[in-house]
């Protein structure tokens, strides 16, 4: 504890004087840092960003900025500093709030004040404007420091574990991260970032990774926060809102690849085997029209006309002048030896397209069956 508050004394030990801070605001290297944060995924956690507000929020009573709010044991004109980097850091001023956060940090070591609490608090909230400004480093220093006033504290370490992640320190980020989920198991972000983490690892280290991986500490009961009460209304809509697009997310790959699946089937004539694609495709999606054409042509040539002429009636409720189901009904009903609707059918693929000359060549030769089976029942009679 007593080095933590040392660190803030002096300019070699990690602490941004106005000037300095000022400088990182326009620091040219600390935008490429924050790039490559940005590329890791390091700012993109909502609850990161909730977390900030929980520690520097200092509202009014009509909802605006109270800037002489109390702020723990901090004397009123240190908690007044406090309070306008809380309000710079919510208006997207991270250089502007770091300077006031280290002057708070200073201001408290020089009047000698003891206040762990209060310091932690301010090194998580300057960590904060640090690892928004790509400055990953200072980030994870400030972290540290506020971890030796009070281990186990969970803003710190996941502000932590993600500039470790943007620096691609990756198994100090999966401790961090899973320290991180002892406490409160409920942070998505760590979960999110615990998963994506480790296919770097095997990436890196191979299927050993796990021995190469710094030891994960035991977070005691007294630090876990064990959340028992039913999630909220809003909560439950969340998940189930990701839970159905997730599903429509793997339904939908699911059913390309099967689609792809059942057309190089059709390539190479194995149509039985097509037609199980289709059937799975169609379950996946009953209102894809390609999927009926598609197996109808099967069906078509497994001459299962019947089957075919249905596929073909289920593509035109949903596309009303798709010539490809047209056709194909035409070429089933002429397997049926319905030769009227086959001509009638031919008859509507010309219409919406004259230049189909397959259509063409198949309306002769209706025609002609027509005539016979006409001549024929005409004899009969």
């Amino acid at each position: 504890m007593g080095n933590a508050q040392k660190k803030s004394a002096g300019p070699s030990s990690g602490v941004a004087s106005p000037a300095r801070s000022g400088a990182r605001e326009g620091n040219p290297g600390s935008g490429e840092r924050k790039n490559t944060a940005l590329a890791n995924g390091a700012h993109t956690a909502e609850g990161e960003r909730r977390g900030d507000e929980e520690e520097t929020g200092s509202t009014g009573a009509h909802g605006g900025e109270n800037l002489d709010a109390p702020a723990g044991d901090l004397p009123p004109a240190l908690a007044r500093l406090k309070n306008e980097g809380n309000m710079l850091f919510k208006r997207g001023q991270f250089g502007l709030a770091l300077h006031n956060y280290s002057r708070v940090i200073e201001g408290l070591s020089g009047a000698g004040i003891d206040s762990p609490e209060d310091l932690c608090i301010l090194y998580s909230n300057r960590a904060a404007c640090y690892l928004k400004d790509g400055n990953c480093t200072d980030c994870i220093q400030d972290c540290t420091s506020a971890l030796e006033l009070r281990p186990f504290s969970l803003k710190p370490l996941l502000r932590r574990a993600m500039a470790y992640e943007a620096l691609e320190r990756y198994r100090k980020a999966y401790v961090d991260y899973k320290t991180v989920l002892q406490i409160d198991s409920s942070v998505q972000a760590a979960h999110d970032s615990v998963h994506r983490i480790t296919k770097q690892l095997i990436e890196q280290d191979g299927p050993d990774w796990r021995e190469k991986l710094p030891e994960i500490p035991n977070v005691p009961i007294s630090a876990q926060q064990h959340r028992r009460e039913e999630p909220s209304a809003e909560v439950l809509q969340a998940r189930a809102e990701r839970a159905e697009q997730e599903k429509a997310r793997r339904a939908e790959a699911r059913f390309t690849l099967l689609k792809q699946e059942g057309n190089d089937l059709v390539k190479r004539g194995e149509f039985e085997n097509a037609v199980e694609k289709y059937s799975e495709c169609v379950a996946l999606k009953p209102a894809e029209c390609t999927v009926y054409t598609n197996r109808a042509l099967c069906f078509l040539k497994l001459e299962r006309f019947a089957e075919a002429r249905q596929d073909c009636d289920s593509a035109l409720k949903l596309e009303p002048d798709n010539k490809k189901a047209f056709y194909r009904r035409a070429l089933a009903h002429k397997g049926l030896k319905d030769f009227l609707s086959s001509s009638s059918d031919l008859q509507e693929v010309l219409r919406l397209d004259p230049n189909v000359h397959e259509a063409e060549q198949e309306l002769q030769e209706v025609t002609v069956l027509l005539r016979e089976s006409l001549l024929e029942s005409h004899t009969q009679g």
